[in-house]
């Protein structure tokens, strides 16, 4: 999800493995050091953003400075590589989003996704909007728009953050869904191909409510649905894309979350869990997120494991069945 700088600065405010026998003894003195958040996406965005809160969260809780390692490239995949190939000590944790669970089936990757990293917690779930330039577009809702999609095939232009983005895949998962032809046209990242919907050079986009809804409210675009099963409620009056669109199955929530290497010792990895978890249901915290459409999420590592395991095979059979490619 992307979020603009104006909601980061409403929203914020807020080595190596030690030898066997020591092990007990570090795990009781964890963290002994400052921890390190890798975001392998660039400054400034809505990921780097997310990276900042669990920065914050973990210092505040744990009493120990936490950084922010900013890492892009290459749809993500360069900044987790380092990442998930450094000690898992707890020490190197990794920002990801929806993308991580996208990338395997784009990308050779030199690590494995599941067996590589261990889960720690989702950190924040939102939802996608569905927005198109009304002047471009003659449909109302979004079941006029697909049904014109069905009858003119190829003519509505979606934008997207870029090609196999998740803003790309999820907005073909839906088209696929529906039956619908539509024709992609990509950008490098999401604000350039906000900058083009409203100007009317595309008709559609799916991206971050805090990136649209804003437009939507001056007036220059139209919002159709959400893309959680559930409205939203920051936005109670727009449906989701399941019951405006006909498609009950439609469920795409836009996510973030910390995992760190494979190995993680359990009680450092509780003792993350926990810091995280309780930090993030301070009601300030939530105060703030909640208006840009934004949640704080928590939870096990078990749950946000079950998370990252279902969504890989999920997203591999859209990309398979819609000829997706990274380049």
């Amino acid at each position: 999800m992307t979020l603009n700088r104006r909601a980061f600065s409403s929203a914020a405010l807020a080595g190596l493995a030690l030898p066997v026998a020591r092990t007990g003894w570090a795990q009781d003195a964890f963290p002994a050091k400052p921890l390190k958040i890798v975001c392998p996406f660039a400054p400034g965005g809505g990921s780097d953003f997310i990276a900042r809160v669990a920065s914050n969260v973990l210092s505040q809780r744990l009493g120990q400075a936490v950084v922010v390692d900013n890492r892009p490239g290459a749809g993500g995949t360069l900044g987790t590589e380092y990442a998930l190939h450094t000690p898992g000590d707890g020490y190197t944790l990794l920002l990801i989003a929806g993308s991580y669970t996208v990338n395997p089936s784009l990308y050779k990757l030199r690590f494995d996704p599941v067996a590589d990293m261990t889960p720690v917690i989702q950190l924040s779930k939102g939802a996608y909007v569905l927005c198109v330039n009304p002047a471009k577009v003659p449909a109302k809702n979004l079941k006029e728009l697909l049904d014109y999609g069905r009858q003119n095939p190829g003519k509505l232009t979606f934008a997207s953050a870029g090609n196999g983005s998740h803003l790309h895949i999820v907005t073909e998962y839906m088209f696929g869904m529906a039956k619908v032809k539509a024709t992609h046209v990509p950008y490098r990242g999401t604000g350039p191909a906000v900058t083009d919907l409203v100007a009317g050079n595309v008709d559609m986009l799916v991206a971050g409510t805090e990136a649209l809804m804003p437009h939507v409210q001056s007036g220059r675009l139209r919002a159709f649905a959400v893309t959680t099963a559930q409205r939203l409620q920051a936005y109670p009056n727009i449906p989701s894309i399941a019951e405006a669109g006909g498609l009950p199955e439609y469920d795409v929530v836009a996510w973030h979350g910390l995992i760190a290497p494979k190995g993680v010792p359990p009680a450092v990895l509780a003792k993350l869990n926990g810091a995280l978890d309780a930090g993030l249901k301070a009601p300030e915290l939530n105060a703030k997120l909640e208006p840009t459409g934004v949640s704080a999420a928590g939870g096990t590592a078990e749950q946000f494991g079950a998370l990252i395991r279902a969504e890989i095979p999920r997203y591999a059979k859209v990309v398979k069945d819609n000829d997706i490619r990274s380049e």
